[in-house]
């Protein structure tokens, strides 16, 4: 198992897809806070919002396949198709969802004639704009260019 630790230690592209997961989410936090004036821990773990996470890893991962394998390797045309579906998941079908819940939390409230039922709210920040993906991969494309110079 010594060399497999040694291999994640020194994994380049795992730790462009790590650090640059993190840095968004970290920013994520950082934006909310200016935005709302508050902390909420559930920006810590929570989906949505801006940077997108998902998009920072996958462009980081893409970029470092890239450095590491080329351009021409088969798993960089895989790991670029995995960042566009991902990317693409985290703009439209996650956002659609996170419209519907708004919508449900809008009618639970027009049935309970106004009264707020805390408990059994729908999570509405599940998916990102367009600009929240280009964010997120920007960050990941950054982080990824400090860790391989």
């Amino acid at each position: 198992m010594d060399g497999f630790w040694k291999g994640v230690l020194i994994n380049k592209s795992l730790w462009a897809v790590t650090s640059s997961a993190l840095t968004a989410q970290g920013l994520k936090i950082f934006f909310g806070a200016i935005k709302h004036k508050r902390f909420d821990f559930y920006w810590l773990l929570g989906t949505g919002g801006m940077p997108s996470a998902h998009s920072a890893a996958v462009v980081a991962l893409v970029i470092s396949v890239a450095r590491e394998l080329g351009s021409s390797s088969p798993i960089f045309a895989l790991c670029v198709l995995f960042a566009l579906i991902t990317m693409f998941d985290a703009q439209t079908w996650r956002r659609s969802i996170g419209f519907q819940a708004k919508v449900l939390n809008s009618m639970m409230e027009d049935l309970q004639e106004g009264k707020k039922i805390e408990d059994d709210r729908l999570r509405e920040l599940v998916g990102h704009t367009p600009f929240e993906v280009f964010i997120g991969a920007l960050v990941g494309a950054g982080i990824t260019v400090l860790i391989y110079r």
